[in-house]
């Protein structure tokens, strides 16, 4: 629940002298029933304009404890009607307020203001509208016994700065007859989307929901106390740049940043959009867990065990990786290196020539092609990812883990459809790389390449670990003794470098 509070309200709680007895209890049931207390910032330019230069100075010190509203919802015809009777700033600010709470941005108001309260009537919102005892009154008699991807075109940004009306929501309006009031009251919240030529093609909503503070009453079967990571709002166009697989990797962010022990989604399968996101969820690991009982309909319930463990397939329990697993080192030409981990980009490099989606860029599923002679790759081994050029230049910028290796390719054809849409070539670019003979071996001695098909687990921090210190640390012997291939390193070489590079350990299971 957000209750916005008028500039009365906020001089009433935090000036100095008491101007109403009855705040403390106003206040005290905000706290007590958990609402969001916001203050619109109108409210905070009006503060600064307050005559008694002391409540100024302590307003400054103590808005912080209140949530600022960070977008202006629109403007609708009803508004505009009652502004043209607005003759002073404070009439504009009032009507403001009133917005918000039309709009559904907020769900009451509480000001001590009579012509609010006389405006409120002629929007017929005057049931929302609060002076400090009337609000009182309905707690009492209502409770008796009562945490931003900087490349790639998916932003962080508020609700209240996305276009509802956009053709994306259509489905989610029709769906869920409440998902407007829902979405208007969320324009504060933040929330994962991809906008290209000014159309929304991927949005995303995330909650944390701490073990033992939500009732999963209408679960079937019921849910145990857990922390879990709620996936609330996720939708993904079909655009052919594995927009799912970039906005998976977002969802397992935040479940490690949040240490969850589950992650979960409730959604309808009517929808071949939906049932076609169900297919991605389960190939991630995500299991059918039961129904969930809404007024809409019966959603399917999915949930994928988030718990510190590694399976057969790393799919399945992504991010995990074993501390214990083979590690190796393997070069990347600064030339394919970003185009393939956008997120790795280096201090010399712009985020802006990451920004437009390709399936490999997107992918977390990706594909290498090497011509190493060392191809005894397994499932589970882990990679490490090595910018090639030079002393100080070659970095060693990400890690990632092993799903599978084919080296047995029969046929330029097989190449292409193994190696189209995750790795960085063209199809013309991959005959070159099957091709490729410099040693002007005959052709039925060309070396072909082979193909590891691996998973993106993680960038490591900046300033990445160079080459110098790479040697330092006794990884790589010398200059000239860089990896051409893949490398294994020993486990206890490996456990070094994470402290040096400063890598997120939560995705490493001892």
């Amino acid at each position: 629940m957000r209750i916005l509070l008028d500039t009365n309200i906020i001089i009433h709680r935090e000036a100095s002298r008491i101007y109403n007895q009855d705040i403390g209890l106003l206040f005290n049931w905000i706290d007590k029933l958990h609402y969001e207390k916001c203050v619109h910032p109108l409210t905070i330019e009006e503060i600064g304009s307050y005559q008694d230069e002391e409540v100024v100075n302590t307003m400054r010190v103590k808005i912080g404890n209140y949530n600022q509203l960070k977008t202006d919802s629109p403007e609708t015809e009803k508004i505009s009607i009652l502004r043209e009777a607005d003759k002073t700033r404070n009439d504009f600010i009032d009507t403001s307020l009133l917005k918000e709470v039309l709009n559904n941005r907020v769900d009451f108001l509480i000001t001590e203001d009579k012509g609010i309260h006389r405006k409120a009537k002629s929007l017929g919102i005057a049931d929302r509208i609060y002076k400090i005892d009337a609000f009182i009154e309905k707690c009492t008699s209502e409770n008796p016994d009562l945490k931003d991807y900087k490349v790639l075109s998916v932003k962080k940004d508020y609700f209240g700065n996305i276009n509802l009306k956009d053709d994306f929501f259509q489905s989610f309006l029709e769906d869920y007859g409440e998902f407007e009031t829902w979405f208007n009251k969320k324009a504060d919240n933040i929330s994962y989307v991809c906008i290209t030529d000014g159309s929304v093609k991927a949005f995303l909503y995330l909650k944390i929901e701490n073990a033992g503070s939500e009732s999963y009453a209408d679960i079937k079967p019921a849910f145990s106390k857990k922390k879990r990571l709620k996936i609330g709002t996720f939708k993904v166009t079909s655009t052919g740049y594995k927009l799912g697989e970039r906005f998976l990797k977002i969802i397992f962010d935040n479940a490690i940043a949040n240490m969850v022990d589950e992650i979960y989604v409730t959604i309808f399968d009517k929808r071949e959009e939906q049932r076609r996101l169900i297919a991605l969820l389960e190939e991630w690991g995500f299991k059918y867990w039961g129904e969930k009982e809404t007024k809409n309909g019966l959603e399917r319930v999915l949930v994928r065990d988030f718990s510190k463990r590694v399976l057969d397939k790393p799919r399945e329990c992504f991010p995990f990786i074993k501390r214990n697993a083979r590690v190796f080192i393997n070069p990347i030409k600064p030339e394919y290196h970003t185009e393939l981990f956008p997120d790795s980009y280096l201090n010399n490099e712009s985020p802006l020539n990451y920004v437009e989606n390709e399936p490999h860029r997107n992918a977390l599923k990706k594909v290498y092609i090497s011509r190493s002679y060392f191809k005894d790759l397994k499932s589970g081994d882990i990679i490490l990812f090595y910018r090639t050029g030079g002393y100080h230049e070659s970095v060693i910028s990400t890690i990632g883990v092993v799903e599978s290796v084919i080296t047995n390719i029969k046929s330029e054809e097989e190449f292409i459809r193994l190696c189209r849409k995750r790795s960085i070539f063209n199809d013309d670019s991959l005959k070159e790389w099957w091709n490729y003979n410099p040693y002007n071996y005959p052709p039925n001695k060309i070396y072909r390449p082979f193909v590891v098909n691996f998973l993106y687990v993680d960038s490591f921090p900046k300033p990445k670990v160079n080459m110098k210190r790479l040697i330092e640390m006794g990884l790589i012997k010398s200059i000239n003794d860089a990896p051409r291939g893949f490398v294994q390193i020993e486990n206890s070489k490996f456990e070094k470098f994470l402290k040096e590079a400063r890598a997120n350990e939560n995705y490493i299971v001892d």
